[in-house]
């Protein structure tokens, strides 16, 4: 199994697998998790225990723990990197996107993914890791703006 060193890159990749391509299953929902464990109302959860602004735990360690095979990590040829992937609302169902709670910090996990050949929000990739462009165009990987 393959090892991300950034959780933030991570969560991109498990929106491809999990929530666009389906292949990395099953797909996760904190409100399912939070309604097993007691929890009725996630978004009163939320603001009740003042965590509009953070991944809550549980869905921090169901992705931390999430292992994805290196054959699906393979069929990965394209990545988005956009404020309204799934998989932030499943991490913080009330987040605004108006910070950098999901910013990428690293691509050394780049290196996981082989058959890489477009990044979709190449600029806000910029943005989060400057020298991205750079570092795509080398490994013959096209950014989208």
């Amino acid at each position: 199994m393959a090892t991300f060193r950034d959780f933030y890159f991570k969560l991109v990749v498990v929106e491809k697998l999990m929530y666009r391509d389906k292949t990395l299953t099953p797909a996760f929902s904190l409100e399912q998790h939070m309604r097993e464990r007691g929890v009725e109302d996630l978004d009163d959860y939320v603001e009740e225990n003042e965590l509009e602004f953070t991944i809550l735990d549980e869905a921090r360690a169901y992705f931390e723990a999430l292992e994805i095979p290196e054959e699906l990590l393979a069929t990965v040829e394209e990545l988005t990197f956009d404020g309204g992937l799934r998989v932030y609302i499943e991490c913080a169902p009330v987040w605004d996107g108006e910070d950098d709670l999901f910013d990428v910090r690293s691509l050394d996990d780049l290196d996981l993914l082989p058959n890489l050949k477009l990044v979709t929000g190449a600029r806000g990739l910029e943005h989060m890791c400057p020298g991205a462009t750079d570092i795509l165009a080398a490994r013959g990987v096209t950014g989208r703006y």
